[in-house]
């Protein structure tokens, strides 16, 4: 009689457990990118999407918007819906054999905050961090981190949920970002949501399909170079198992003949290409946007040339990828760094912020912050946050909202000389040149027909005009400004944007 009753109970439990299991996998389901206090992008098509059983029909409906799909044979469903205004809040509700219901949904601006540590980098650590902080009381700014996750397939979820901007949430936020957030959401007086999937530490290669670079020759070696580091930390981790097991079963097991597992080569890590485009960047693929920020280069900055090829096809890899245009991507050109040199020398920081600036010839919809004057010499993080985002935020401001800011930093047009002196004409959009902070402008160096390159004398010559010369150069041949790891420069706009660096014998 008990063994009875104790087979009925097993069975119950058994049945139960089966029960619970398969009303789990037939749920629907939704990303973390779907949760209380999320963003949707306005004026463009709401896509929600999820998991559910196979063939499990899924309704969706958000303010005045409805619409019906099935789950395929793997369990996945997109429902794609109209479009919504700016406002809020809303209920987003998912219904199949469950019904996931997420509240106070606003509809606004979406942004994308990516790059490496100086886009990762918080708020509590940026100059006034204390004072930042007790006013970030924003119910209009909307905050979501992907935690950093390396993979060589693509995830399609993260561990996060969407928060509502305040005192206590908006600490280890991305302080370029927030700061880029706030400025356009009490601009525009509309919702804004923030993405931040930044890596510290990572190469334009991690962000970027592995089966691009597989089918551009130039990256060859670079690939074949982390094969063969995959394959020697496979191997090194095989053979540390069989060492440990043997130590395992050794009758004389002392502490210091344990073996140790070999170190990690970077397999797992912000570098190995493809990794974070898998792991931090495709779960969030297809959410609707308005466009991306972005903070990165200093780990590229020791291949700078290739970084001319690599960043542009990066950049295109993503929109490729998110199928909703050549949405905007705008970036920061590296800051001033390292030691200040006394004579003109190379650099390959200088050709990195060339690369930078070429791709807005490449593309279409992008845009650069120069900060060659925010940066700190001994600190690859300068701490002033505010400036950087605040420049970003002009070029989105006049580029994507239509507001009249100036938002371009005088570039290198042409140089002509005339009586031994060179003649460098700028792009200056509408404003006008200024030296700061020195009577005439500083950092530019000259050259002949030697390419040596000394120091010269600039002097403003019109508004858009710097008359460049040396004694020690009869007849010059090419003028080069900022073209230093830390240059010394002084040249900006009016509005008080600082001039881009650049040099006039540039590469073809």
């Amino acid at each position: 009689m008990k063994l009875r009753f104790l087979y009925a109970a097993a069975l119950a439990i058994g049945l139960s457990t089966l029960c619970a299991t398969s009303r789990l996998q037939a749920e629907v389901q939704v990303p973390a990118l779907f949760t209380d206090h999320m963003v949707l992008q306005r004026d463009l098509p709401v896509v929600v999407w999820g998991t559910a059983a196979k063939g499990e029909e899924v309704a969706v409906s958000v303010a005045s918007l409805e619409g019906k799909t099935t789950a395929d044979a793997d369990g996945h469903w997109k429902v794609k819906l109209g479009e919504l205004p700016a406002g809020g809040p809303h209920r987003l509700v998912i219904q199949g054999k469950n019904e996931i219901a997420i509240e106070d949904v606003l509809v606004g601006e979406v942004w994308v905050c990516s790059g490496q540590s100086n886009m990762q980098w918080p708020i509590d650590r940026a100059i006034d961090a204390d004072l930042e902080v007790m006013t970030a009381k924003l119910p209009q700014l909307r905050l979501i981190t992907v935690p950093n996750v390396a993979a060589q397939s693509p995830k399609s979820d993260f561990n996060g949920k969407w928060e509502v901007c305040t005192p206590e949430t908006v600490k280890g936020f991305s302080a370029v970002g927030y700061f880029f957030g706030r400025q356009l959401q009490q601009t525009l007086d509309v919702p804004v949501g923030l993405i931040d999937n930044s890596w510290g530490g990572s190469a334009a290669e991690a962000w970027t399909n592995r089966d691009l670079l597989e089918a551009d020759a130039r990256y060859a070696d670079m690939l074949k170079g982390w094969d063969q580091r995959v394959a020697d930390y496979e191997k090194k981790k095989a053979e540390y198992k069989t060492a440990l097991a043997t130590w395992n079963q050794s009758a004389d097991k002392k502490p210091a003949d344990k073996p140790q597992p070999p170190k990690d080569p970077g397999v797992n890590g912000n570098h190995r290409p493809a990794n974070l485009y898998n792991g931090v960047l495709s779960p969030i693929v297809g959410y609707g946007i308005r466009g991306a920020i972005w903070y990165q280069g200093e780990s590229n900055a020791g291949r700078p040339e290739e970084y001319g090829h690599l960043f542009p096809m990066m950049i295109q890899n993503w929109r490729d990828d998110w199928r909703q245009g050549d949405f905007p991507f705008y970036w920061v050109q590296l800051a001033d760094f390292r030691s200040e040199n006394p004579e003109p020398v190379d650099s390959n920081w200088a050709v990195l912020r060339e690369s930078q600036t070429f791709t807005m010839d490449k593309l279409p919809n992008a845009g650069e912050a120069v900060i060659i004057d925010l940066g700190e010499g001994r600190d690859i993080h300068p701490r002033n946050k505010q400036d950087v985002a605040k420049r970003l935020a002009r070029i989105a401001l006049a580029r994507d909202y239509g507001i009249a800011v100036p938002y371009q930093s005088p570039r290198f047009k042409s140089l002509e000389v005339k009586d031994g002196k060179a003649i460098v004409t700028f792009d200056t959009y509408g404003t006008k040149l200024y030296s700061f902070d020195a009577p005439q402008p500083v950092g530019f160096a000259i050259a002949g027909a030697d390419g040596k390159y000394v120091w010269a004398t600039a002097k403003l010559v019109g508004d858009d005009k710097v008359e460049v010369s040396s004694p020690s150069v009869k007849e010059p041949v090419s003028v080069r400004y900022a073209w230093a790891d830390n240059p010394v420069c002084t040249l900006q706009n009016s509005a008080g944007l600082p001039a881009t660096p650049f040099r006039s014998d540039k590469p073809e």
